[in-house]
């Protein structure tokens, strides 16, 4: 995967990881308390920080003191 491929993908990302941020937030105000529908949301938007964080390590090198 590209450096160019690499920053789409993770812009994709967080565009995702917010629009889940909002959806819990949603489902949580709106009283229409499915937990375990929240819990998936939830576990996803895990899943999607790993990812990010991955892609961001891979592109931004370590800085050596």
């Amino acid at each position: 995967m590209t450096e160019e491929e690499m920053r789409k993908r993770l812009e994709i990302l967080k565009v995702e990881h917010r629009d889940l941020d909002a959806a819990i937030d949603a489902l949580l105000n709106a009283g229409a308390g499915d937990m375990l529908q929240v819990a998936r949301l939830k576990k996803r938007k895990l899943r999607l920080k790993d990812q990010i964080a991955q892609i961001e390590d891979h592109l931004i090198p370590d800085i050596i003191a």
